[in-house]
């Protein structure tokens, strides 16, 4: 199989744990559950990856707004900077 046919396949199946860790690095049981809880693809989580390591201001720019999952998924990887705003 082709790398784009991966690509293309995997944007409607749910990414595993294993690609949650892979895609968003070292996270604990607990986020790693409240995100598969969501269903992600592995483009959502990438998507999310891009976003929350602070490149989405330019894809904001480019007139691609995170939205639905990958806009949760961001929501999760940024709970605790959020809070440290406040």
């Amino acid at each position: 199989m082709s790398n784009a046919q991966t690509v293309h396949g995997s944007r409607r199946i749910p990414a595993t744990g294993d690609e949650v860790r892979a895609i968003l690095g070292d996270l604990d049981d607990a986020t790693v559950l409240e995100i598969l809880n969501l269903s992600p693809t592995v483009l959502e989580l990438e998507e999310a990856a891009v976003w929350s390591g602070g490149d989405g201001d330019v894809l904001g720019k480019e007139g691609r707004p995170l939205t639905g999952i990958a806009a949760q998924l961001y929501e999760i990887l940024t709970r605790d900077e959020q809070e440290e705003d406040r």
